[in-house]
């Protein structure tokens, strides 16, 4: 074999099978796999790697079978048979394996969901990557611990008709549906339906991190929601669908020219073009033509054609000027800083908008300012020392 010649040594082999200590077996087993895993194996040496790691995974020493679970719960190189036969095994063993292993296929992670129990359901939940038909069965099966760490698990996939199950079938949870409000992108419904039975602190949190159905955002910007306000900007930016947010904010009497100002100058420019779209009532195509027109005409057409008020028309044309010259920079910034720079170049024009509205634009500023900071300082502070592995031989 010429990986084992080239990594191994015929004293480690010899001491994996034939070790008179489970100590002695343990340790050439993770000197073994942890030498196997930086080969470079071609196809027949892989198969013989598997083969000792069958006789591995076969010990009748705990330590031995350890110490491949928890050097190999990573790698490619365990095969799906192994990594079954590791999954039935005590939790110290199988827990390693189940919580990062590749070898595990879809299906043999919904077996070992419906009947593994509870920690292996929690560990299957923090997975690097779960598909949605993973997600579905441990919210169907799943303990509350294990629903909860795979509704906080950003790389695990649901289903929209999934999340909103988790909503009602832990509705009394406040640890489940935190896990879910926290989750980096929610769908509509599922953000509606937790609005209505989280606490204060979660819903200021939907509000203000999540999109909201236009009927909902109107609603509570009204006040019809007691302490709750929204920021109808902000909503406008994170609408997965700007034209029927628009029309909803029209029929509400909301779509102002302030509105759309604010929004203009935070970058929010395909919600700027609908809303001129729906007051103006010309098609999307033709106003987005008009707005991004090089000459002086378009926009100005444009905006008296929704009827604006003329006064503020100098302050949404040094908006769009803004837009165009922080697009023609190009450069590479995150949303953040890009509405910071955005937000700058306005506000040191020397067209003033209305006092409530600059109040508000300089207000919005220092708030992503200090969310920057904060980003800033998260990235420069040094992490928490990485734990040592549960299983290790010097």
């Amino acid at each position: 074999m010429a990986m084992t010649r080239a990594a191994l040594t015929d004293i480690d082999i010899r001491m994996l099978v034939k070790g008179d200590t489970p100590d002695a077996r343990a340790s050439a087993a993770q000197k073994i796999c942890s030498r196997m895993d930086q080969a470079d194996l071609d196809d027949e040496d892989r198969a013989k790697a598997q083969d000792i790691l069958r006789i591995m995974a076969g010990d009748a020493a705990e330590l031995v079978r350890k110490a491949l679970a928890v050097t190999l719960r990573e790698s490619p190189l365990v095969p799906r048979d192994v990594a079954m036969q590791l999954a039935r095994d005590v939790e110290s063993i199988a827990l390693p394996i189940l919580s990062f292993s590749p070898a595990f296929t879809d299906a043999d992670l919904v077996e070992i969901v419906r009947i593994g129990g509870p920690v292996r359901q929690v560990a299957i939940a923090s997975r690097p990557k779960l598909s949605e038909k993973v997600t579905t069965t441990i919210v169907e099966h799943g303990v509350e611990q294990a629903v909860k760490t795979a509704c906080a698990n950003d790389n695990a996939r649901f289903a929209d008709r999934t999340l909103q199950a988790v909503v009602e079938r832990f509705s009394k949870s406040e640890a489940v549906l935190a896990a879910v409000a926290y989750r980096r992108v929610l769908p509509l419904a599922v953000t509606e339906k937790l609005i209505a039975v989280v606490g204060d602190e979660l819903r200021d949190h939907l509000i203000n991190h999540h999109a909201l159905p236009p009927d909902l955002a109107l609603e509570i910007a009204t006040g019809s929601r007691e302490r709750a306000t929204v920021d109808l900007v902000d909503q406008a930016g994170r609408a997965p669908d700007v034209r029927s947010f628009t029309r909803h904010l029209k029929a509400g009497g909301r779509l102002t020219a302030s509105l759309l100002l604010r929004a203009l100058v935070q970058g929010h420019m395909t919600f700027f073009e609908w809303g001129l779209s729906e007051l103006a009532g010309v098609p999307h195509h033709r106003t987005w033509l008009m707005v991004h027109d090089a000459g002086p005409l378009g926009l100005r057409a444009i905006y008296d054609r929704a009827e604006l008020p003329p006064r503020l028309y100098s302050c949404f044309r040094a908006g769009v000027d803004a837009y165009h010259t922080m697009e023609a920079e190009g450069g590479e910034l995150d949303a953040e800083r890009y509405q910071e720079r955005l937000l700058e170049r306005f506000l040191t024009q020397p067209r003033a908008a209305a006092p409530e509205d600059m109040d508000y634009l300089m207000d919005k500023l220092d708030r992503l300012r200090a969310e920057i900071g904060r980003m800033d300082r998260a990235v420069g502070e040094p992490g928490p020392a990485a734990e040592p592995d549960a299983f290790q031989y010097v």
